[in-house]
């Protein structure tokens, strides 16, 4: 594999290809802050809270870190104005949802999100995808899912896999950054369907 050189922060970072800009700045001890990312699982990309600066080629955008390939002579700004502005809506839309989220509520408290902006509509699960993509890459068993789309879209356990599997399992729910409590609920009204 070649070796990438690229910075990050100001720092000079040598990279290997195909690694992504999140596991780049984690490589030099650089925090980038992820809701929807577990190490023993695809990159999915799904809250953008990881979300940072590129500059490549003298054009400059907003990508999502932990799913984003580094490139040859890229600058990364993991902490700017604009990164911070896009962070700060980003969790106060996500608050909506899972108002009591202890991790969302640390990072708001971080990024001065408000709470309070959106009008409340508690699912209590931000879609970050962690159990649904856990289930389906380590445990292979694949008893939750997403079901239907866009402002719809929700998890689901499948009764006839999870009754034989997640009872005894349940090793997604402590993966969950809102609340594993919900998690349960779902579970359990879907076994008794």
């Amino acid at each position: 594999m070649n070796e990438i050189i690229l910075q990050i922060d100001g720092r000079k970072v040598q990279a290997k290809e195909g690694m992504t800009v999140l596991q780049a700045a984690q490589s030099i001890g650089i925090n980038i802050p992820t809701l929807c990312h577990h190490e023993k699982l695809e990159s999915y990309g799904a809250c953008r809270i990881c979300i940072v600066e590129a500059e490549t080629g003298g054009r400059t955008r907003l990508i999502a870190a932990c799913v984003y390939p580094v490139e040859e002579n890229m600058a990364v700004r993991t902490r700017s104005e604009k990164v911070d502005k896009t962070r700060k809506v980003l969790l106060e839309e996500l608050l909506a949802h899972a108002p009591d989220s202890v991790p969302l509520q640390a990072l708001a408290q971080e990024y001065g999100a408000d709470k309070d902006r959106f009008e409340k509509e508690p699912s209590f699960c931000v879609l970050c995808g962690l159990c649904v993509r856990y289930c389906a890459e380590v445990k292979k068993i694949n008893a939750i899912g997403f079901s239907d789309r866009g402002a719809k879209r929700e998890i689901s356990f499948i009764p006839e896999i999870a009754s034989g599997n997640c009872w005894d399992c349940k090793e997604c729910f402590p993966l969950c950054p809102t609340s594993y409590l919900q998690a349960a609920y779902v579970l359990i009204e879907a076994l008794m369907r």
